[in-house]
């Protein structure tokens, strides 16, 4: 169930964001007058699972869930109409339009996107607002796994600033380490403040294991709910008991308890516990899993979070705002692949874009994963590939500055090749998925 509900989320989403690119095409070719012969959602290769025509356009969805396109008259693309291109140009041709014109045709689906981001971040920040955990309520230091241990970092480390930048939100720490390619941390630690200075080579280790709970905040375990059948609660605990050890050991943050736990699958042991004043030892087995059946509370019951909620009219700007900096930050993220050794290895395909939904279904979480998404389709588009949006920009560009169009040959030959490097791309991005889950 897990899975299919990943999948319909994956799907839905990329659903809208093919179907609004190329609306961003289809309604800049009707502006100037082009005739759109096809406009697909998915690809239709033989057969189509629905199709109509309305007007001088076929509209349909195809049954290859890859993306979708709009097939314009007079235009050499993925469509490899050559018949088309044998006959004298007509005036509702692209071919047959002014460059310019051309180049808003190319530039509508990349637009579109963008635009779409905007939407939907205005609409996010409208109805949900902001909700974060400052940097400087994490009270309790952080808990690292292996990776974070190996940057540095320890278990109750109070990070203060990144460079000697603060960082405002705590959960923009890991990207602000990668993306801004940190030197130091600077952090408290047994009340010492001191700098951590990150190893030479690091973050491309970071992101060739891509992990990205390296550094998580720390708190006390109390009970916030049970799970049917829980073991812990069979055996007498209660909500807002108060976790603080195993036997005669002391476990006071959850991250520490979880990993002593795994020490004593198939073992009885004594819970200890804080009840208002008084401390308990609680006999419990704990099953083979390593789980006793208890849900911590929310991170609010712990730290003040920080909330901001937005009218529609302070939503619009801070839209905008969102949608230039997570530009931002994937034109870094772009970046790292070219600059950091194997970072290569960390792009992930179909079943990586499907992790980042959630296992159950939340339309916060939705929305915001579709906006970025909106953004990493734009970015891609506009790559000066052949056969993407930004491969046609590049020749128009041309024929604009030197007043002279690539011949229809090469432009066959150029869209061949990139599609060749796109199905190149696209099935090494899923080989790494695939090698990742054997990992």
């Amino acid at each position: 169930m897990v899975i299919l509900i990943k999948v319909v989320q994956l799907l839905l989403s990329l659903s809208i964001l093919v179907i609004f690119h190329e609306f961003g095409h289809f309604i800049a070719a009707r502006v100037f007058k082009t005739r759109v012969e096809k406009f697909y959602l998915f690809f239709n290769p033989w057969f189509s699972l629905f199709k109509f025509k309305r007007g001088e356009t076929e509209y349909g969805i195809g049954w290859v869930p890859l993306g979708g396109y709009v097939k314009i008259s007079g235009m050499i693309d993925e469509s490899m109409d050559k018949e088309q291109m044998k006959l004298p140009p007509q005036p509702w041709e692209f071919r047959s339009k002014p460059a310019w014109q051309r180049l808003i045709i190319m530039l509508g689906g990349v637009t579109v996107n963008i635009i779409l981001s905007i939407f939907i971040y205005i609409a996010i920040l409208s109805v949900w607002g902001e909700q974060y955990l400052p940097t400087s309520e994490v009270k309790y230091g952080i808990a690292v796994n292996s990776m974070g241990y190996e940057m540095g970092l320890r278990n109750g480390d109070r990070i203060l600033t990144i460079d000697n930048k603060e960082v405002e939100e705590f959960s923009s720490i890991p990207k602000q380490l990668v993306l801004e390619e940190a030197k130091t941390i600077q952090v408290i630690r047994e009340g010492n403040k001191m700098d951590v200075v990150i190893p030479a080579g690091f973050i491309s280790k970071l992101i060739q294991s891509k992990s990205i709970d390296f550094i998580s905040v720390r708190y006390p375990f109390e009970a916030g709910k049970f799970v049917l059948g829980s073991v812990a609660e069979k055996a007498g605990m209660k909500l807002n008991d108060r976790i603080i050890g195993i036997n005669d050991s002391l476990f006071p943050y959850f991250d520490e308890f979880r990993v002593a736990l795994q020490r004593y699958k198939n073992q009885k042991v004594k819970l200890l516990l804080v009840r208002g004043s008084d401390t308990l030892k609680l006999p419990v087995t704990i099953p083979a899993e390593g789980k006793i059946g208890v849900y911590h509370k929310e991170l609010s019951a712990y730290f003040k979070l920080k909330e901001k909620s937005y009218s529609l009219f302070t939503a619009i700007p801070a839209g905008f705002s969102m949608t230039f900096e997570k530009t931002g930050d994937y034109l870094k993220s772009i970046k790292l692949l070219f600059s950091q050794e194997k970072a290569y290895e960390s792009v992930g395909g179909f079943i990586s874009i499907g992790s980042l939904f959630p296992d159950a279904w939340n339309w916060l979480t939705f929305w915001s994963w579709t906006a970025f998404l909106s953004i990493m389709l734009a970015v891609i588009n506009v790559l000066p590939i052949p056969a993407l949006d930004g491969g046609h920009v590049m020749f128009l560009l041309y024929e604009i500055i030197f007043r002279r169009k690539p011949s229809d040959k090469f432009m066959e030959y150029a869209v061949i090749t990139g599609m060749v490097i796109l199905f190149a791309l696209l099935i090494f991005a899923n080989l790494n998925d695939v090698l990742k889950l054997f990992r």
